[in-house]
């Protein structure tokens, strides 16, 4: 579409005035100029890698230098494709690979490969063969779409090969079908290109590069004939003028403060690359809460089952392919954007060093359940937080359904226990009913309605049970204020009172709290997967766990 509103440019009256860059702020800032397009510069893109303009950036250099341009701006940006970077056939595959990036056009000029820049002093000027040069720029015309715009460049006044020979390649190029005819010149004074332009008699239109010649204004190139106007290399050289100035003073003074008012302030800088569009993708596509989301892992108590191997060490701790179940654990959260983790301990807490974790201990585990260890870490059940229990492996992708929900108490379900509960034995199970029945399916899918969780505990009827939960949940904010407010009220009935299937609050596990949850009507939002974890509770669910893919990317009971 650029390609296509550059050439409509081409058909109107008016000049078309293009200014360089070499990559997406400079583009930008080109835009925001009120100019046409952007020239991507091969001077300026050869500068900014700290190398001469003379074919030493190569042909993938330029176009990712170009596709940033285009990338950032919405006008057309035309490549200063240099020599077509070798003969006909590299120019046919340059001609490719920018169209197919969006590039609007490209210009092709006759100096032979490698070129040296135009306005270099003391360089002997050698140009390439007129019929092999025609050739090129026909190759290249008929390998693009009919919107794409090609521009052929004689360098011809430049290696003082004189007007007439000037003339003939413009006339040879425009034959072989090129949209515009550049002619450069590194005069001083417009008397060359405007002999030039008064002698074309082509319909082909006319570029120039007022680089030199730079006392001549867009009306006045316009009036002698020049469609096309481009500044191509002002903005790198505004740049090196103030990056000078300001480093200069920068070191004279040692003082940030000396050059405040020779640079713009972050919020610019800010404005230019677009935070705002990224604040707003961030808040549209990224889990709900992301950025302040926190988790609590459930890590301190003792597995009597998997002894020998947890005489010095907590189960969250065994080893898994060189790493613990809990650095496991953390790392699929810090992949998923969770930064700020909590872990409670218990059992042989010593073990449990790991850095840049928040740490509770649980020092009566042996006497009480996992509701006690979660209220340790109640200074974390202020927002947004995600629970687990240290004993389960993963596969990230649940994790990651799980932070996309906005409700305020979410469940992760695993839907195949229907289709796996003959072969296991139920007993210590965290089964799950839930409303309406959901299908069971793969478990990326997600749910086709809102599936709610109405019951939930060891002791319900393994045929009724629809899922089994897997010890990962997520609360909103007002999730915490529910959880918290059942607790206060069952404390409030009695410590030593019954709740769910515990015998008393201290030793209540955290589905007892759940359970009472659905009692007062709040709503238990259910994730639906179909395996994809493992619990590590026994000898052979170790096996196993050692015995997946080392990325623990697909768990299966």
């Amino acid at each position: 579409m650029k390609a296509a509103a550059l050439r409509q440019r081409f058909a109107a009256p008016a000049p078309i005035v293009i200014a360089g860059a070499h990559d997406g702020l400079g583009a930008r800032l080109v835009e925001e100029a009120g100019f046409d397009g952007v020239w991507a510069s091969g001077f300026e893109i050869s500068a900014s890698r700290g190398v001469p303009d003379a074919s030493l950036v190569t042909m993938t250099e330029t176009l990712a230098a170009a596709q940033s341009m285009n990338d950032a701006v919405t006008i057309p940006v035309i490549a200063d494709a240099d020599t077509g970077f070798g003969n006909a056939i590299n120019a046919i595959r340059t001609v490719h690979a920018f169209e197919a990036a969006g590039i609007a056009g490209v210009c092709l000029e006759d100096n032979v490969f490698p070129k040296r820049c135009s306005f270099y002093p003391g360089v002997k000027r050698l140009l390439a063969d007129i019929d092999e040069q025609t050739l090129k720029i026909r190759a290249a015309v008929e390998a693009g779409s009919r919107d794409f715009v090609v521009i052929a460049r004689t360098e011809a006044l430049i290696a003082g090969w004189g007007l007439e020979e000037a003339l003939r390649r413009g006339r040879a190029y425009a034959g072989a079908g090129a949209d515009a005819i550049l002619i450069h010149s590194n005069q001083s004074t417009l008397d060359d290109i405007a002999r030039f332009a008064e002698k074309w008699d082509r319909l082909t239109p006319l570029v120039c590069v007022p680089t030199t010649f730079k006392a001549a204004t867009v009306e006045e190139l316009s009036r002698l004939g020049f469609k096309m106007v481009i500044f191509a290399n002002h903005g790198l050289r505004a740049s090196i003028r103030a990056a000078q100035d300001v480093l200069r003073r920068l070191r004279e003074t040692g003082c940030a403060a000396a050059v405040d008012d020779r640079i713009v302030p972050l919020g610019e800088v800010y404005r230019l690359v677009n935070l705002g569009r990224l604040k707003a993708d961030e808040h549209e596509y990224l889990p709900a809460d992301g950025e302040t989301v926190r988790a609590v892992i459930l890590a301190a108590g003792f597995d009597e089952r998997l002894m020998p191997l947890v005489s010095d060490r907590p189960k969250a701790m065994l080893d898994v392919r060189g790493k613990s179940i809990l650095e496991h654990q953390i790392d699929a959260l810090q992949q998923c954007g969770v930064r700020q983790i909590a872990v409670v301990r218990g059992y042989k807490k010593d073990q449990i060093t790991l850095p840049n974790v928040r740490y509770y201990d649980n020092d009566a585990f042996e006497e009480s359940g996992e509701l006690e260890s979660l209220l340790r870490a109640g200074a974390e059940l202020a927002g947004p937080v995600v629970v687990m229990y240290g004993d389960i492996l993963f596969d990230r992708n649940i994790l990651e359904r799980l932070l996309q929900s906005g409700d305020d108490v979410t469940l992760v379900c695993d839907r195949s226990w229907p289709d796996t509960r003959m072969g296991r034995e139920s007993a210590g199970c965290d089964l799950v009913v839930e409303w309406p029945t959901p299908r069971r399916h793969h478990r990326f899918l997600a749910d086709a309605q809102p599936v709610q969780v109405t019951g939930i505990g060891q002791t319900i009827d393994p045929a009724a049970a629809t899922a089994e939960f897997i010890g990962m949940a997520k609360l909103s904010a007002r999730g915490c204020q529910i959880l918290g407010e059942v607790y206060r009220e069952l404390r409030s009935l009695g410590g030593d009172r019954r709740v769910h299937e515990s015998a008393s609050l201290r030793t209540a596990k955290l589905t007892d709290l759940l359970q009472e949850v659905v009692r007062r009507g709040h709503v238990i939002s259910s994730v639906g997967i179909y395996q994809g974890w493992l619990e590590v509770d026994t000898f052979d669910d170790y096996r196993r766990a050692w015995a997946q893919a080392p990325e623990i990317a697909d768990f299966r009971l």
